[in-house]
């Protein structure tokens, strides 16, 4: 038997062991995810290595690097070092500087690629100039965004009787909204649904056309 006859007849395996979840959480599956959490973190380790570890080295402290240089790749290791400051209750309070970093670069990295992958494509196309159909699609998708984005809005006012609350337009856009985002949760999970299968039987049938043709 060749690498690659092992090889798919040990995909063919794990799948059929991830698939078995369908029959409750059993040790099969688990063994199954368990290998495939420990291949990813591997995999992540070495490409970490290779492409970051690797040329931070060579380029900050490398034979042709200089003191600039050095210095920049110097930053990476001072936050290393805060957040290892994190272990001991005693100095923990002085990892706050480099959490907030993160967080703080983290959460522009994230607000970036919304606006400019997501937020700004769609408003142009829904403002761009085309059918009836078009703007009628356009003026739901704005409508969904708008009730979804209520929905997650937790101001209200303060009342005499207790505990502050949202007025009617804001309940009921918010109720809108949240239909929405079940609307679009139920077809992203059906989508992942029938991917699954689909790659499932072409994985099937692929073997089946192996093992007749071997």
């Amino acid at each position: 038997m060749s690498t690659e006859e092992i090889g798919l007849w040990a995909g063919f395996v794990l799948t059929l062991m991830v698939f078995s979840y369908l029959l409750g959480d059993n040790f099969l599956y688990r063994i199954a995810v368990y290998l495939f959490v420990g291949l990813v973190a591997g995999y992540v380790a070495i490409v970490t290595v290779e492409s970051i570890l690797l040329p931070w080295l060579d380029a900050g402290f490398g034979d042709e690097a200089d003191s600039a240089s050095t210095m920049i790749a110097l930053i990476p290791v001072l936050f290393v070092a805060l957040l290892l400051l994190k272990t001991s209750p005693r100095f923990a309070p002085y990892g706050n500087f480099a959490i907030g970093l993160l967080m703080g670069v983290g959460a522009a990295v994230a607000v970036a690629g919304a606006l400019a992958g997501t937020l700004l494509p769609l408003s142009r196309a829904t403002a761009a100039e085309g059918s009836r159909d078009d703007l009628l699609n356009g003026a739901v998708i704005l409508f969904g965004v708008i009730c979804s984005l209520i929905y997650f809005q937790y101001m209200a006012r303060r009342t005499a009787e207790g505990p502050g609350e949202r007025g009617l337009v804001s309940r009921t856009l918010g109720t809108v909204g949240q239909g929405f985002i079940v609307v679009t949760l139920g077809a992203l999970y059906g989508a992942a649904i029938i991917t699954s299968l689909t790659i499932f039987s072409e994985r099937v049938s692929f073997l089946l056309t192996q093992i007749n043709g071997g």
